[in-house]
């Protein structure tokens, strides 16, 4: 796994992090760590109050261009409590990523779910890892931010040969990144206070 902190450029991607799963959770909004933040809270206290021997899942979370794939490399102690876990979330499905402020060790994402026709459903989820230290949180974070830029990259390349009302409509979802460190986060929070 890589440790070592700085840029990450879509030359290094794929890239792969072995990771606890803490779960999903709905969001209240597209982007930005105030719709994280309850989300990662409410994991981190389910996880904490998982059984004596029952640990997280671990996943193998690999950041490509294209987004992310998870899928479980071990499971819990019982079986039968978390399946084996297997998914894609498109790059154009991940509106926000970022590390988490209060546990610098949690990188979460929103996702953007398909369902969007259905009234009174929440498109957006939160789902959280738990990496090994804050460094690979922050790594992950950076692999993120080098897909982003590649799809940012791939959009504009369509829009500027094609006319803007003949784009798919997956290349008009919006995504963004904070690489602001937890402390710079905490900093322009209390600032905004």
């Amino acid at each position: 796994m890589a440790e070592n902190e700085g840029p990450v450029t879509v030359e290094d991607l794929p890239i792969s992090f072995h990771v606890k799963y803490l779960g999903q959770s709905d969001a209240r909004g597209l982007w930005g760590i105030k719709h994280t933040r309850k989300p990662v809270d409410l994991m981190v206290a389910a996880a904490k109050a998982l059984p004596p021997g029952q640990i997280l899942p671990i996943v193998k979370l690999t950041i490509t261009v294209d987004g992310v794939h998870v899928e479980t490399v071990l499971h819990g102690t019982k079986r039968d409590e978390f399946e084996h876990m297997s998914v894609f979330f498109n790059i154009e499905s991940i509106s926000y990523g970022v590390q988490d402020l209060v546990y610098t060790r949690v990188f979460s994402m929103i996702i953007v779910k398909d369902n969007e026709p259905v009234k009174g459903l929440n498109p957006f989820e939160c789902h959280a890892f738990v990496c090994e230290s804050r460094n690979a949180a922050r790594r992950l974070t950076y692999s993120l931010a080098a897909a982003f830029q590649d799809y940012s990259r791939r959009v504009k390349e369509m829009q500027a040969s094609t006319d803007h009302d003949e784009r798919p409509p997956s290349m008009k979802k919006r995504f963004a990144i904070d690489l602001r460190t937890p402390e710079e986060i905490e900093a322009d929070l209390e600032t905004e206070a």
